[in-house]
């Protein structure tokens, strides 16, 4: 017999064996031991491009003293509210949104413990950017020791009152920015103590959905 073909079929023959050991030995193999790898990902949100923004020209202003002559009764002082622009460059605005901005004054106070109410203080907000009534100006108060120009308006501006407000984001976006100010005017009794008054007018904007 040719022996290099009797090694060929021995080897063959010895590895056929050892793949049936192997397969035998997996059928029985027994767990050693085993351990655990977490998999973390960061997924940052996705920003939505352009938003809803509101600025103030500027963070103060001054009220100057109109009263008559003749007026022993009351004073009067009156300014501006610097102007507000809300500005919305997003691509998409959901659908059934709306916003609008409001403001309310802390009271006036002065060193010494002077107080003045905030409702003293009222305001007739104006739009500056004209558009076609996608945004419209707040209907305004007066002071309180004034007499109301619509029913229960003498309240100023202690509590949230409005300055403009869209009934559709949607719409108004086609402007792209809107601003507005507010004539601003403190009434007070002839008997005012004297003192330097500052108060603070809170302006927030506000988006909701119907």
């Amino acid at each position: 017999m040719n022996k290099r073909g009797l090694f060929a079929r021995t080897a063959a023959g010895a590895f056929g064996g050892m793949l049936l050991i192997g397969v035998a030995g997996a059928a029985i193999a027994d767990e050693v031991g085993n351990d655990q790898v977490d998999v973390n990902v960061n997924i940052e949100a996705v920003e939505p491009v352009g938003a809803l923004t509101m600025s103030v020209a500027n963070d103060s202003t001054s009220l100057t003293e109109v009263t008559a002559a003749d007026d022993t009764e009351f004073r009067e002082f009156t300014g501006t509210l610097p102007t507000v622009t809300v500005t919305d460059d997003r691509e998409e605005v959901p659908a059934g949104v709306f916003w609008y901005v409001n403001g309310q004054s802390s009271d006036f106070t002065a060193t010494g413990g002077l107080t003045i109410g905030a409702e003293n203080l009222g305001w007739t907000p104006a739009l500056v950017t004209e558009g076609d009534g996608e945004v419209a100006a707040g209907d305004g108060t007066v002071p309180e020791l004034d007499e109301p120009t619509a029913p229960g308006n003498n309240v100023g501006l202690a509590g949230a009152e409005l300055l403009a407000l869209t009934l559709d984001s949607n719409e108004a976006r086609t402007v792209g920015s809107w601003s507005a100010d507010a004539d601003l005017k403190l009434k007070t009794a002839a008997d005012v103590e004297p003192g330097s008054y500052s108060a603070t007018i809170t302006l927030t904007l506000w988006e909701d959905a119907y």
